[in-house]
């Protein structure tokens, strides 16, 4: 079994919004299992639910619902954004 960690780069927007969904899946709805059927799955799940908790101050804060949204709309927006660029050309083009 191969033990060597991977890296997932994310922004602190990503972060904070997946953060928050892992949040509302794993621990409001209680629908981790009817979203995620593969316990294997879950493991994964935990560990980057418990780094991102460890990392981001925002989940303390007392403004938490509009940093949220606001992170939300600027991830939304370069989403936008990234929908109208023309596809990147690889080597070979």
């Amino acid at each position: 079994m191969d033990d060597e960690a991977i890296t997932i780069r994310l922004t602190r927007d990503q972060a904070f919004v997946l953060s928050d969904w892992l949040y509302q899946v794993m621990f409001r709805s209680d629908d981790l299992e009817g979203i995620v059927r593969d316990r294997a799955v879950w493991s994964p799940i935990y560990a980057i639910s418990g780094t991102l908790d460890k990392t981001l101050s925002e989940i303390f804060m007392p403004d938490y619902g509009p940093r949220l949204e606001a992170a939300k709309e600027r991830l939304r927006a370069d989403l936008h954004r990234g929908a109208d660029e023309p596809p990147a050309q690889g080597a070979d083009g």
